[in-house]
């Protein structure tokens, strides 16, 4: 079993930048590659980023292309989202998921979630 906790989610005007954190429990968080996902109010969940175990290789979202960064620490078990330039429309829950399998952009491939971290973007 594997446990995820997001932090650093808040209220940011647009423009601004924001850092997610994703804290994992256990001692294998280098076997998971790790997702971001979002879910707005009224929408369904959508792929944002995801890293690969080595954090060699990574994925993004066309929407979030050249202003989120995905990064992982593995001595620390985090997973990181760097968000820069934020849009009103990145407003959303944001939650970390941890596959695994391998970097991929589906959420049915994701075994464990967290609670997400609400990200709200005033225009």
């Amino acid at each position: 079993q594997v446990q995820l906790v997001e932090s650093g989610g808040g209220l940011v005007q647009a423009g601004d930048s924001l850092r997610l954190s994703c804290a994992t429990s256990g001692r294998t968080f280098s076997s998971y590659a790790m997702g971001w996902f979002r879910q707005a109010p009224g929408k369904e969940r959508e792929f944002v980023a995801a890293i690969s175990r080595s954090g060699g290789r990574t994925s993004y979202a066309d929407s979030v292309e050249d202003r989120f960064t995905i990064s992982r620490d593995n001595a620390k078990n985090t997973v990181y989202l760097q968000m820069n330039s934020l849009k009103p429309e990145d407003t959303a829950v944001y939650y970390c998921a941890a596959s695994t399998l391998y970097v991929s952009p589906l959420a049915r491939q994701y075994d464990y979630w967290g609670q997400g971290t609400q990200v709200t973007v005033s225009s």
